[in-house]
């Protein structure tokens, strides 16, 4: 997927970029590259599979929920920045957090944030089980997002204490998304979630299935999570 092919397929599902938002995404793809050399953040570096797997992947999920509004986003284990920083670009107005346990993916965000002159967004070097109990961030954001970073049951735990009653966690999944929604059927209504949408559709090009799934924040998450480190990928809520 080359940039024009982007911008034309992304403007057919209604979301409009700028020469300004289009420079910000091919500055990323450099910087992503250039310091892809030093750490390794990505397996991704080509330029139309970097548009096409991290860049219009992590726009998808704006296919099916709104991220118009200002509101305030949470992205957990977003890596290199995947999804939160394409919809940070794409819209403005967006209050973003991300936390990840790897403090150079932080330095590289921050760098990032720079060249690309981006406001309202910060970086946090923490796991979110230790993020998730911290008062200042548990059940105050309007969204959570999260892409490719465990089973569904797992994150919901990781995800879900974050999000505001009322709030949204957005999963972004790849195909085995119907089995782990099974799984985590109860683990989502254990920390007050409830499955609101789930969408498939299948990647551009390549023609690969995504799903995204949206989970509304229904009730407060139990003190009791989410549990220590490493606890909810070993043993998970079932």
């Amino acid at each position: 997927m080359n940039a024009e092919q982007f911008a034309g397929l992304l403007e057919e599902r209604g979301i409009s970029l700028s020469s300004r938002q289009l420079g910000q995404f091919e500055t990323y793809f450099e910087t992503l590259v250039e310091w892809n050399e030093k750490m390794n953040l990505t397996a991704i570096t080509d330029r139309e599979e970097v548009y096409l797997k991290h860049f219009y992947d992590s726009l998808s999920a704006a296919f099916y929920f709104d991220f118009s509004g200002p509101m305030t986003l949470c992205d957990v284990g977003a890596g290199a920045g995947f999804p939160s920083i394409p919809l940070k670009i794409a819209f403005p107005t967006l209050n973003v957090t991300i936390v990840d346990s790897l403090n150079k993916r932080i330095t590289f965000l921050n760098h990032l944030a720079k060249v690309l002159e981006l406001d309202h967004v910060q970086f946090i070097h923490d796991r979110a089980e230790t993020f998730g109990i911290k008062a200042d961030h548990r059940e105050s954001y309007d969204v959570v997002t999260a892409r490719a970073v465990a089973r569904l049951s797992v994150l919901s735990e990781l995800c879900l204490p974050l999000v505001k009653q009322g709030g949204h966690f957005v999963a972004l999944k790849a195909a085995s998304a119907k089995e782990e929604l099974t799984d985590a059927k109860k683990a989502i209504s254990i920390l007050g979630g409830k499955t609101d949408k789930t969408y498939t559709f299948s990647l551009p090009l390549e023609e690969s299935e995504r799903t995204i799934i949206v989970v509304k924040k229904e009730k407060p998450t139990p003190k009791k999570y989410p549990r220590k480190p490493g606890t909810p990928a070993k043993t998970p809520i079932a």
